[in-house]
């Protein structure tokens, strides 16, 4: 009976060394997340890495009546993990115009949920492998991003760009327009009707550059003619 009961506390034991393990991994993988301001942090991966390391030790241990079963599946319960990740990861991406957030997020979560399940398994040899090389790509190559990727990098964005010009200048307006934008898709002229001495002239066009607003503020402020000038970035 001593020895059942002395065997029962080194299962307890190891399985305690296992969740506690779970907890810090995920700890280190949401601290990089928290300090970057996203929208998964530190409890979000704490949790999914224990969740998982339970689910998993839970799926090993808790059927032992089974356990020699033809039918026995002990990771039957775990692979169920990943469907769960697959619904919290998929709150965490967002769409917002012509960008999509969240995915690095949604795949941290992923990793964090094989990290809890090593752990579970009593791999902790490579769950802290794991989690070192997680967190040394999440940090390591946004550094290597912003050196030789953002830089060079323009992305595509549509915007509207609406203002009011004195009627007597308007057609040279529009003209230096047409001249300088080669991206315009769409443009407009309209009398103003709060007042007939103005011109409402509106065009959409596409633009790559890194600051789009501030470009294309630079750009129409060297037109003379241009007042009230308003500038929206359109979204599909």
């Amino acid at each position: 009976m001593e020895n059942i009961v002395l065997d029962n506390l080194v299962i307890e034991k190891s399985m305690l060394l296992d969740i506690l393990l779970a907890i810090v991994l995920g700890f280190a993988i949401g601290f990089e997340r928290e300090i970057t301001n996203k929208w998964a942090g530190l409890r979000t991966h704490m949790l999914v890495c224990l969740g998982s390391c339970i689910f998993t030790l839970l799926s090993i241990h808790a059927f032992p009546v089974f356990a020699h079963s033809p039918q026995a599946d002990p990771a039957r319960i775990a692979a169920q993990i990943l469907t769960g990740i697959g619904f919290i990861g998929g709150g965490t991406v967002l769409r917002h115009g012509y960008s999509i957030y969240g995915l690095t997020t949604a795949a941290t979560l992923w990793i964090t949920a094989s990290i809890g399940m090593a752990c579970g398994c009593g791999f902790t040899s490579l769950a802290v492998v794991c989690t070192v090389l997680a967190v040394g790509t999440l940090v390591l190559i946004r550094i290597f991003e912003k050196q030789y990727i953002h830089k060079g990098r323009k992305i595509l964005r549509k915007f509207k760009v609406s203002f009011y010009s004195p009627v007597a200048s308007a057609d040279s307006v529009y003209s230096k327009l047409v001249e300088k934008f080669g991206s315009i898709f769409e443009i407009s002229k309209t009398a103003s009707s709060s007042d007939e001495s103005l011109m409402k002239i509106t065009f959409k066009l596409d633009i790559a550059e890194k600051n789009p607003v501030q470009t294309l503020h630079n750009e129409l402020n060297k037109i003379e003619g241009i007042e009230s000038l308003a500038i929206q970035e359109l979204y599909e």
